[in-house]
């Protein structure tokens, strides 16, 4: 079993990215991995709309991050907060780096980024 870190987009429409996250974690799980979501942990407690708080929860899931086996990044567009954990995974620790379309169904051959 790995610990997954799971890489999707939180701003725009947070109810719906939220309710997309919670998917993707079901999938993760359902592959036999514990996901982690940083995304839904974090919101519980910071308000993402303002700087400091939301800039809080980004360096503590990239605290998180260097304990994963893998990073997965769901969906067709990465935001800025998804850039810097990919860049982080792949380029500073290491990481490999899956990425899912919204279906979940895998991207064999394409840049995470």
């Amino acid at each position: 079993m790995k610990l997954i870190f799971v890489c999707s987009p939180l701003a725009g429409d947070m109810e719906a990215n939220k309710a997309k996250a919670r998917r993707y974690c079901r999938f993760v799980m359902e592959q036999g991995n514990v996901p982690f979501a940083p995304h839904l942990l974090f919101p519980q407690f910071l308000d993402d709309t303002v700087p400091a708080e939301r800039e809080a929860g980004i360096d503590m899931g990239l605290m998180v991050l260097e304990s994963c086996s893998e990073l997965w990044c769901f969906g067709p567009d990465i935001s800025p907060g998804m850039a810097a954990e990919i860049e982080k995974a792949g380029d500073t620790l290491g990481i490999p780096i899956r990425r899912f379309e919204d279906n979940c169904r895998e991207v064999v051959n394409r840049d995470p980024a």
